[in-house]
């Protein structure tokens, strides 16, 4: 494996409010949107949570053997050092969703924070607007996130 590490606040294993079906999430540390009424405003410290290598993180996963959800803080201020997990993750037949506070278009315009992509089911993107909440969204906060299928 990669010797790579990573700044992880939480694993959800088997968790079903991160994605479709159960899953297991991995909440990783920083954050500098800093969206005002944030449910994880703990997660915006980049020296948050305990430091993973990338194999503890595969151990996880391949342990609940679910498809993951990488979360945070935002995953994409890590987006190379995600990209290895997330094609580390798929290499084991699971799907990956992402959570960004990036639009897509943002995300797209990036060669650094596009380089997870090819190894992503699904990215939940945008910033959360406290105005827009709705709690009957699925996978969602707020109404201008959306859900974009890769």
């Amino acid at each position: 494996m990669e010797n790579i590490t990573f700044r992880v606040l939480d694993i959800v294993r088997g968790t079903t409010v991160d994605g479709p079906g159960f899953r297991t999430a991995i909440y990783f540390a920083g954050c500098h949107h800093k969206c005002p009424g944030c449910h994880n405003p703990q997660s915006w410290d980049f020296e948050a949570g305990t430091e993973m290598t990338l194999e503890e993180i595969m151990q996880v996963v391949e342990e609940e053997d679910f498809d993951v959800t990488l979360s945070g803080g935002d995953p994409l201020y890590h987006a190379e050092d995600i990209a290895h997990l997330a094609r580390a993750i798929k290499e084991t037949g699971h799907t990956v969703w992402l959570y960004t506070g990036f639009t897509y278009e943002e995300i797209l315009d990036s060669p650094l924070l596009s380089a997870p992509l090819p190894y992503l089911e699904a990215i939940v993107e945008g910033p959360y607007i406290e105005a827009l909440r709705d709690p009957d969204l699925l996978f969602r906060g707020s109404s201008n996130q959306r859900i974009i299928r890769l």
